[in-house]
């Protein structure tokens, strides 16, 4: 696959049909890194579709790294909420003032400085220097693999291993349009190569597909098992409006509004009310209702009917609505 013909078959086939992303529109430099680096972290184990109309409202109203840099945490965190994962918000902040003060506001063009940066991993690194610096990387997101383990038919544990995919990758190549080149990756992944029912009638580069020879298109995933942890979620009410603290205990969801809980052993009769999912945890939850409040650190009451106007996490929204539809 290193013939110069296939990645040429690649880069035509995104010319034509690539879809029209506000981070791939034809700004200066500058603003074209800005734009990888804001969109980048919000792509992060979130769909394109969700992510477009997070990242149109965020550029609107922060339209630099220097203004990311001073953002005030209360409307940086209002204008992610939904987005989940909110530690890429506060890293993204984090990441723009080290940029201000140690790269003289310039976003680093180097894979060292890059993945020193707060929230930026080898991934995100290599797509930024890709797409907004022109380097020869291939960022190796899912979409990706998905192409890599169908074109050479990988399916056994240690084929499908990360270390062995950034190995295989290299049968790609390279090209002079590393930028496109690398987003023509991953729009074949997203649009042609898809998770079930791929489109291999639309694919440049189907001849010499081996799935495709096979008629064989599972694809083998290394499972990561959700852990289930129980919790007891304790519920104050008074004059229509909830209790909630800020988050200081847990590791998810960390100095975000929750509801005051706790985490329990397992128990054997365990009446849980509801269950939620975050991240790879199945929380099992337990409410308690309760009338006199305990003395909670940094306390706030919240009106139920007015939860738009308020900074809080999809996680604690499910909880208000569930007990809206339930008390």
């Amino acid at each position: 696959m290193k013939d110069q013909l296939v990645t040429n078959k690649i880069l035509k086939w995104y010319d034509i049909n690539k879809r029209s992303l506000p981070w791939r529109k034809n700004v200066s430099k500058q603003k074209r890194q800005y734009y990888t680096l804001v969109s980048e972290f919000m792509l992060q184990q979130t769909q394109v579709a969700t992510v477009i109309p997070y990242f149109n409202r965020f550029i609107k109203i922060i339209p630099s790294l220097e203004i990311l840099a001073k953002i005030q945490n209360k409307k940086l965190i209002k204008l992610w909420e939904g987005l989940g994962y909110y530690s890429r918000a506060r890293n993204l902040k984090k990441t723009a003032q080290v940029v201000i003060k140690n790269f003289k506001g310039k976003l680093p063009n180097n894979f060292e400085d890059l993945i020193s940066l707060p929230g930026i991993g080898n991934y995100t690194a290599s797509a930024i220097l890709a797409i907004a610096f022109n380097k020869p990387y291939i960022p190796l997101d899912g979409n990706i693999e998905r192409i890599l383990k169908r074109y050479l038919y990988l399916k056994k544990d240690n084929e499908i291993h990360k270390d062995n995919l950034i190995q295989k990758k290299s049968i790609f190549g390279t090209s002079s349009r590393s930028s496109d080149y690398a987003q023509a990756l991953m729009e074949l992944g997203a649009l042609i190569c898809k998770p079930t029912n791929p489109l291999c009638n639309q694919c440049p580069i189907s001849k010499k597909c081996k799935s495709l020879k096979k008629k064989d298109f599972d694809l083998t995933k290394n499972i990561k098992k959700n852990i289930d942890k129980y919790f007891l979620l304790k519920v104050y009410k008074r004059d229509q409006k909830y209790l909630l603290i800020k988050n200081t205990k847990f590791n998810f969801l960390k100095n975000l509004t929750i509801f005051p809980m706790e985490e329990l052993s397992k128990q054997k009769n365990f009446n849980e009310n509801l269950n939620l999912k975050l991240s790879n945890m199945n929380m099992i939850i337990k409410i308690q209702y309760l009338k006199n409040s305990e003395k909670f650190h940094t306390p706030y009451w919240i009106d139920e009917k007015k939860l738009d106007n308020y900074m809080l996490p999809t996680f604690t929204k499910k909880i208000v609505k569930y007990l809206e539809r339930n008390l």
